[in-house]
């Protein structure tokens, strides 16, 4: 009986002491220092045209545990309470380097130069390249606006600034190794 509970604390101190089996990579997360998951959009992240009156800036996004084989990644702003009957890009970046782990704040400016080398901006439904902040209709409930930021196997995707977001999510959702998000939401009178 002894030597069967001694066998049975050297079991659980060498499971304690050695990596779960089970535990695979760390997950793919998307943080930003100003945006709050499930909070609101500050001043900041809202045009400042269309009776909206904002910043117009993105945000700084950050990034960890990309999985394995990432090439490059891709980073959208997205509106799915838009009233369009497809929601509403805002914000449209790829090309971004496999060794980027996020962007700075102001970056979607589209003469700003804080994008990471070889990253592109891609058309918004704006109707130009570079980020367009939150701007829903007045009177509507606070629209959900969602950061994406994809993990792709290719180095790059064969698009331009003059491609729309719908020609961009196409070849990035064919290259997704994985995809990481945080919705926050923006509402006015």
């Amino acid at each position: 009986m002894k030597t069967l509970k001694t066998a049975a604390c050297l079991i659980l101190a060498l499971a304690a002491a050695s990596p779960s089996a089970g535990a695979g990579p760390a997950p793919f997360v998307l943080s930003s220092p100003t945006v709050t998951p499930g909070g609101m959009l500050s001043l900041a992240q809202v045009l400042d045209a269309n009776g909206c009156q904002g910043l117009n800036q993105s945000p700084a996004l950050s990034w960890q545990g990309a999985p394995r084989g990432t090439r490059s990644f891709a980073v959208t702003f997205y509106d799915p309470d838009a009233p369009t009957g497809s929601g509403w890009w805002h914000w449209v970046v790829f090309n971004i380097p496999a060794t980027a782990q996020g962007l700075a704040a102001g970056a979607g400016k589209a003469r700003a130069r804080k994008l990471p080398g070889g990253a592109v901006q891609g058309r918004t439904d704006f109707g130009t390249p570079g980020f367009g902040g939150a701007c829903p209709p007045p009177g509507d409930r606070p629209h959900r606006y969602v950061f994406t930021v994809y993990a792709l196997r290719v180095g790059a995707i064969a698009a331009g600034p003059e491609s729309s977001a719908a020609q961009v999510g196409y070849l990035v959702h064919q290259n997704e190794l994985a995809r990481a998000s945080i919705e926050a939401r923006y509402g006015r009178r």
